[in-house]
């Protein structure tokens, strides 16, 4: 078991988680209740990772944030270090691709609320910052805790995107996918099995809790409106 690529793992995910989240709420929240002209192209555009394989992703980034680009030169002289091959440049990547599980979640419970309710809110003087934490975030919070769930659970076992990025250096990009991948390459089968139930176990039970609490809050919704 490589300890020290699972942490690696699980602080990228979490990171991701945070940095993705709070801006998936805002885009979630502008795309069902605005309407604007390309709007169904950015949607498309939302949902291009899902369609790619990771390795196309991954190559793009390695070409736009490598240093033989004028953009991956920029932040090298800015940041003082490259973003390819770095931890840095793992994150970058991870909220890329998990654009669509963040923001299709959440997106489609801001769809759910009822128009009226924030109609009342706003008629009561609240300003919009207020309707969105007092009303509209109570009410969406199922999509958010989904959202959250599949974005940790699916940055925990990318694979394709992190390798072209990142490379697979121990303790800087090295993740349990890469580490289960070189288990298998060296036929240690009794590594590559404890890692890979280790993440079969954490999604599974993750995924589980997730619909379970989503249920029991959707139905508390429900009874509060009743």
């Amino acid at each position: 078991m490589d300890w020290q690529a699972l942490w690696l793992s699980v602080k990228l995910s979490g990171i991701t988680v945070l940095v993705l989240i709070p801006l998936a709420i805002l885009a979630g929240r502008a795309l069902a209740y605005r309407q604007f002209v390309g709007k169904s192209w950015v949607e498309a555009l939302i949902m291009v990772p899902l369609v790619l394989p990771p390795t196309v992703i991954g190559y793009y980034l390695l070409v736009g944030l490598g240093s033989q680009s004028w953009l991956g030169q920029w932040i090298e002289q800015v940041m003082g270090q490259q973003l390819v091959f770095h931890f840095s440049g793992l994150v970058i990547a991870s909220v890329l691709v998990n654009i669509p599980f963040a923001v299709q979640p959440i997106q489609r419970a801001f769809e759910t609320v009822p128009n009226d309710v924030r109609d009342a809110a706003a008629c009561c003087g609240m300003s919009r910052l207020k309707i969105l934490l007092k009303i509209e975030l109570p009410m969406v919070w199922p999509g958010v805790l989904t959202a959250l769930v599949l974005c940790f659970s699916h940055v925990l076992g990318e694979f394709g995107v992190v390798l072209m990025m990142g490379g697979n250096i121990a303790g800087e990009t090295k993740t349990i996918s890469i580490a289960i991948y070189d288990s298998v390459q060296s036929f240690d089968f009794n590594a590559a099995g404890t890692m890979s139930l280790v993440l079969l176990l954490f999604a599974v039970t993750a995924l589980a809790l997730t619909t379970s609490l989503s249920r029991r809050l959707g139905g508390q919704r429900g009874a509060n409106h009743r």
